[in-house]
This record gives C-alpha cells, structure tokens and sequence, in this order.
C-alpha cells in the first residue's frame, strides 16, 4: 500500500545554501600555478630524457666553438640594395641608428654622426662614392622639403631629432637603387 505520509527516517532537505569557498589572493594563485608548472617541467624532463636516451651523442670540445671573446659589436647588415650608392645610404642610416645621430658637427665625442658624418665613415675613403650618395641624399631632400635646401649639413642641423634625418637616408637609398646607382 502507497505511503501517504512522509517517513520519519528522512530527512527534510535544508534552505541554506552552502557556503562558497573563499577566493584566493592573488599570490596564493600565483603559488598554485607555480608548483602545477613546477610538476609538468619535471615531467616533461623525465620525458625528454626518456626520448632521447637512446641517441648517441659525442662531446664537444670547447676549443673548437670558442674562436674569440673580443666584443666586436652588432654584425653588419647584409646590404638590401645591390647598387653600391643605395647599399652605401643604407649603411649610413643603419650607423645613424646604431651610433647615433648629431648635429653641428660631422662626429661628436660620443661617436654620433651627422648624415654626411655617416656617409663619410661608410664610403671608406671612397670620394666619388661619398660624393654620389650626398647629391642622391641631397636631391631627396629637395623633392621633400623643396629647392630652399643648400646642402645636406644645412638640413641636418635644422632638425632637433634624428626622425626625419633618418628617413631621408633611406628615401635617398630607394631613390638611388631606383635610378641604379
């Protein structure tokens, strides 16, 4: 026969709802994340040890990598242009970024360069290669900020920032390897 009426052995279900768990600070999770990443490093060291054991390997003599310890600074730049007036332009403004960039003069103390400064110390000696990539520069200085310009100094030393110098040398650069020179 059915029951019609509750049993005594269960229980009445209850309103409250049950408390949430407190959140954790910020360095608390910063702690947790650690040590589950802590775990899964170890873990994929063991793999990786595993995986490659079986690999033979022989030591290497450190006479043989080592050739210098002189600090020679950052490698040149391969030349993007294979004309020699753009691939010179293009090494002056990779100077003007490295050295740094003066004005009023073609080098300061620090070692920082003017345009010409730079064109100067790029060309290597080479006058008529010195002197083509200052009438490219000084022609794409012209087609920029008109006729008014008298020389490549002068404009170096109207600006307060190596911004615009910058640009222009490499402007004078496409231009140069777009006339082929």
């Amino acid at each position: 026969m059915p029951q019609t009426h509750p049993a005594t052995d269960q229980t009445t279900p209850t309103t409250t709802a049950p408390t949430p768990p407190t959140a954790l600070s910020l360095e608390e999770r910063l702690t947790l994340i650690d040590a589950a990443m802590t775990v899964k490093l170890d873990e994929a060291k063991v793999a990786y040890e595993v995986n490659t054991a079986h690999i033979d390997t022989e030591p290497v003599d450190l006479a043989d990598v080592v050739t210098g310890l002189v600090d020679t600074g950052p490698a040149p730049l391969p030349d993007l242009y294979l004309t020699p007036v753009a691939a010179l332009l293009q090494r002056a403004h990779h100077r003007l970024l490295t050295d740094g960039w003066c004005k009023d003069v073609l080098i300061d103390e620090d070692g920082a360069r003017c345009m010409l400064g730079a064109i100067r110390a790029e060309a290597r000696g080479d006058r008529s290669l010195e002197a083509d990539a200052a009438a490219v520069l000084l022609d794409a200085i012209r087609r920029q900020f008109g006729d008014d310009v008298d020389s490549v100094p002068s404009f170096n030393d109207a600006h307060g920032s190596a911004r615009v110098p910058l640009r222009m040398l490499d402007q004078a650069a496409i231009l140069a390897d777009a006339r082929g020179l």
